[in-house]
């Protein structure tokens, strides 16, 4: 059964206004303790949520991953109160959501994918002066706040301009400017960089930096492109089938994936030398190129790659290329979830 919430059309939490009062940084922005939640019962029950326990320091941004059914969607509604968890507590910053509920999101707001997250009918300024009042904030106080942020995310052109007339993209970066018209400190973004092209993209990643960064606000950005999470957040979580499988910087995972790999093309490399190389060391990948060379990935190389090099020269291979592979969020992704990403699934691993 749901409760009840404050949450607006766009996600914002209806509050009292003294929302810019700096927060201590001692005290977490969001932790989530034991938390665990199920839909249905007997056998056809399906395990959601599976005693999680997160924390979230204030002016940093979290990436949320998972495959679809990993729980992501579950954990955020059960943070922002509109799902109730079987057990565990929400606490956002210090104040328990089921105790001081209002209290506990006068600072909160999310952007939540599938929702219409502005009022179509409504220029792209009247959304923002709407959204800022709902949380308690005389619209004309914070003029020149809404004028900043129009202008980095390029709204300003159409500022005056019905949301409905505008493009998809358009209508994204209205939703996110909408979320952050009223200041909270904690924002929750669900898929922000959908429909965006490249260029809109980066500029709202830039933005999410700076707001983290330099205004001290605390990000939740759950996505499935990895790229927008590895360049934009401080820390990724990783989920699977409702547990949390990974939770740590962006730097410290992937100096846990796949190290020492070493990619070698020559077009001396025949089908022999393959199996040779596949016996006495960790081939992981062998492929073809454009020009007809060969390549090959070893894996575990270290010290390793001296004696990779002994058997080729010995063969008289000619070494068109060779490099380091660079590990990448994906393959973590991979390696821990064991399922591909929604990125790479729709992609046809294009990218």
């Amino acid at each position: 059964m749901q409760q009840d919430t404050a949450i607006a059309q766009h996600g914002s939490i209806a509050t009292d206004s003294n929302h810019n009062e700096a927060i201590e940084t001692a005290v977490p922005a969001l932790k989530l303790t034991n938390l665990s939640k199920r839909f249905g019962t007997g056998d056809d029950a399906i395990v959601a949520v599976d005693d999680v326990n997160l924390t979230i320091e204030p002016g940093s941004i979290v990436g949320l991953l998972g495959p679809n059914g990993a729980g992501k969607t579950t954990l955020i509604k059960c943070a922002l109160g509109i799902i109730i968890p079987d057990s565990g507590s929400v606490s956002v910053f210090g104040n328990r959501v089921d105790g001081t509920r209002r209290s506990a999101y006068r600072d909160v707001d999310a952007m939540l994918e599938g929702a219409r997250n502005d009022y179509w009918r409504l220029t792209v300024r009247e959304n923002l002066r709407y959204f800022a009042t709902i949380h308690g904030i005389d619209p004309n106080s914070v003029t020149q706040q809404h004028d900043r942020l129009l202008d980095r995310l390029e709204l300003t052109d159409k500022a005056d301009t019905p949301v409905r007339d505008l493009s998809r993209g358009m209508k994204q970066k209205v939703s996110l400017a909408s979320v952050l018209a009223g200041g909270a400190s904690l924002v929750f973004l669900d898929e922000p960089t959908l429909g965006l092209d490249v260029e809109s993209s980066r500029t709202l990643q830039q933005e999410l930096r700076r707001l983290a960064h330099e205004d001290g606000r605390t990000i939740v950005l759950s996505s499935h492109n990895m790229d927008v999470i590895e360049r934009v957040c401080d820390r990724v979580v990783m989920m699977a089938n409702g547990r949390i499988v990974a939770d740590d910087s962006v730097n410290e995972l992937l100096s846990d994936a796949t190290r020492d790999t070493v990619q070698i093309t020559s077009a001396d490399i025949d089908d022999r030398l393959v199996e040779t190389l596949i016996d006495r060391f960790s081939v992981t990948v062998v492929g073809e190129t454009a020009a007809g060379r060969t390549t090959i990935e070893i894996t575990h190389a270290g010290e390793r790659l001296y004696d990779v090099l002994d058997v080729l020269r010995n063969e008289a291979v000619t070494i068109d290329d060779i490099r380091t592979v660079q590990p990448q969020l994906e393959e973590v992704f991979v390696n821990l979830t064991g399922m591909e990403s929604e990125q790479t699934a729709t992609s046809g691993r294009a990218e």
